[in-house]
């Protein structure tokens, strides 16, 4: 009896140090989800912060242009031409990050996934 019930012990063990095992992998899974979600949003931020900026230099620039268009010369051109770029990449990246936002997986989708997986594997087989 004693050696079963050491077997017994053992294989508790063991079983508690797989499910310890397990779900200290879940909570790296769901620390790198964590992380990525943070990293597309900073990167969103990001494309958002320097769309404005572009956004509002155009805009300065579109006011200068129309200021100097009762003004002969060449520089009107370069003037529009400048106004049209900055105005144009701040729209551009603006829908850029737009984009990248609604893109995005659905949070922990790694995570969940292998939850579905976990389960699969601990379900009893069809009969």
């Amino acid at each position: 009896m004693p050696a079963s019930r050491a077997g017994l012990f053992e294989s508790l063990r063991q079983l508690l140090h797989t499910a310890l095992s397990l779900g200290a992998v879940r909570l790296e899974l769901l620390a790198t989800d964590l992380e990525i979600e943070k990293l597309r949003l900073i990167e969103v931020a990001l494309r958002a912060l320097v769309g404005l900026m572009l956004l509002g230099l155009g805009l300065l620039l579109l006011v200068g242009f129309l200021l100097l268009l009762l003004w002969d010369g060449y520089r009107l051109p370069a003037l529009g031409v400048l106004t049209l770029l900055c105005l144009g990449g701040g729209l551009a990246l603006l829908q850029a990050a737009k984009r990248r936002l609604r893109k995005g997986e659905p949070m922990f989708a790694a995570t969940r996934a292998e939850f579905e997986r976990d389960q699969a594997a601990l379900r009893p087989p069809p009969q």
